[in-house]
């Protein structure tokens, strides 16, 4: 019986993961925030559903949304700053409830390599993770919440930045001066392989697993950025000298040497 996928949170990685697993043969369900972003979801043939998550309610069918689906995927931040904004755990709380009362038997959590904080070196799947942002605080509090539930599998992604289409750091720095941490290594993902490790993770049953999945090359951020500016012709973000701290190079250990996954594209 081919699975049935649902896909919560249909935006910049949502839909075009929702169409590729369409394209692979799956039954795709899709949701999003925004009333109007309904009619593309119909057009791509993936039925959609108005989900909207807050501390106290989920509005929208979620009962529907999760009836008859085997696989779960869950691509909501926690669109924290500065600490402000609605508590992400108690929205992950609510959800557990509704996938509780689901057929859902996998489930697929998006997270960040946020929750490493100020690590420096080199981070794998095995450095303990210690978050200093309110955002990677709650990430990895709602990784927990997933993983130690034993009615579904979950498989918890850490994608460093993203990166693709219409999305790129280099549009904000740009035209800025005095800009820190120059020397410390870049640790980004492109919209493809985020796309093609989440359908891996589903083809290959990769569950019950916390995988990072960041690119292997790691040039540095003044190298980098500076590059990617003179390539779209904008103004070149300016770095100071500053050598108080390393930085990270974030490792796909368990993606690439147990795996055997392969990154196709370039930063």
């Amino acid at each position: 019986m081919t699975k049935s996928i649902a896909v919560l949170g249909c935006g910049w990685l949502g839909l075009p993961l929702a169409q590729h697993f369409l394209k692979q043969g799956f039954r795709v369900k899709g949701s999003t925030t925004s009333e109007e972003k309904l009619p593309l979801l119909e057009r791509s043939g993936i039925p959609s559903y108005l989900i909207q998550l807050f501390e106290t309610e989920i509005k929208g069918d979620i009962r529907a949304f999760l009836t008859d689906v085997d696989i779960l995927v869950i691509n909501v931040p926690p669109r924290l700053r500065n600490g402000k904004g609605q508590n992400y755990v108690k929205k992950m709380r609510l959800l557990l409830q509704a996938i509780d009362a689901s057929t859902v038997k996998n489930v697929i959590f998006v997270s960040s390599t946020s929750v490493y904080g100020a690590a420096e070196g080199e981070v794998t799947e095995k450095t303990r993770p210690k978050p200093v942002t309110e955002s990677g605080r709650q990430l990895l509090v709602s990784e927990k919440l997933f993983g130690k539930n034993h009615k579904f599998q979950t498989t918890v992604v850490r994608f460093g930045g993203l990166i693709g289409p219409k999305r790129h750091p280099v549009t904000m720095l740009s035209k800025k001066s005095s800009l820190t941490n120059g020397h410390h290594p870049v640790n980004l993902i492109h919209l493809n392989d985020c796309v093609r490790i989440l359908y891996k993770i589903i083809a290959e049953d990769w569950w019950d697993e916390i995988l990072n999945a960041v690119h292997p090359e790691h040039p540095t951020k003044e190298e980098y950025y500076i590059d990617e500016a003179k390539k779209r012709g904008i103004p070149l973000p300016v770095y100071k000298g500053d050598n108080s701290r390393k930085g990270k190079i974030i490792r796909s250990e368990t993606l690439i040497n147990v795996k055997g996954f392969t990154f196709t594209t370039t930063l």
